[in-house]
């Protein structure tokens, strides 16, 4: 897994008030958890752009103080207006102790079933997983070269050495829709679907992936 290095700083003061002016200074309030301590810190908003923006996931070297810590971002809140980062949630990675976090996928291969018409739908682009951080991927790849119409791959069919997969075994990663669906969106298809009974209905799956499970962070 890639690693982004980053600095925060301690805070001297843990409250709605301190918080408040840490983010009038364009900083973010954030709390690193997972051993025995939490480490209530705060970063700069524009460097968390490095981490966010971005499909990847990074292992985070993060400097607090002197003392740097291995971590992973585990949640992030965002202002329902302007959509500042509001608060920011990181979970110590210790050796030896499995993580949970979502790996992206990334799809090979021409399916057949696009050849004949069908159109691909993908349901997740991420997948739930625990392991250790010195087996944790940049991302998971899935080959549907072999997808024809009507084709669905579920998160059973994914595998990758040392990680255990925490979504539903019976749900849909991606498929090939019918070729009636072909050239329309994908809320078309779906709505013309749910209107007619028997008629090319594909099976469906969950959508997105549940969030990374960890230690609950503590208020501000």
């Amino acid at each position: 897994m890639k690693t982004v290095s980053m600095s925060g700083s301690l805070r001297e003061n843990v409250g709605k008030k301190d918080a408040k002016k840490i983010r009038r200074e364009g900083n973010v309030p954030c709390v690193l958890y997972g051993s025995d301590e939490q480490v209530h810190f705060y970063m700069s908003q524009k460097d968390f752009t490095k981490i966010i923006f971005t499909p990847h996931v990074y292992l985070l070297k993060i400097n607090i103080g002197g003392n740097e810590k291995n971590a992973i971002l585990q949640d992030i809140q965002y202002h329902p207006v302007t959509d500042l980062i509001l608060h920011a949630d990181f979970l110590e990675i210790l050796p030896g102790k499995p993580v949970t976090i979502g790996i992206p996928l990334q799809f090979t291969g021409n399916p057949p079933g696009v050849l004949k018409g069908g159109k691909i739908r993908i349901k997740r682009r991420k997948l739930l997983v625990k392991g250790l951080a010195e087996d944790l991927p940049d991302f998971i790849e899935i080959n549907i070269g072999n997808l024809d119409i009507g084709n669905i791959l579920k998160v059973s069919d994914v595998t990758y050495a040392n990680l255990e997969f925490l979504e539903p075994a019976g749900g849909e990663v991606v498929g090939v829709k019918t070729a009636r669906g072909a050239g329309m969106g994908e809320e078309e298809v779906e709505d013309e679907e749910e209107g007619t009974e028997g008629e090319g209905a594909t099976e469906g799956g969950e959508e997105g992936a549940p969030a990374a499970e960890g230690d609950t962070p503590p208020a501000e």
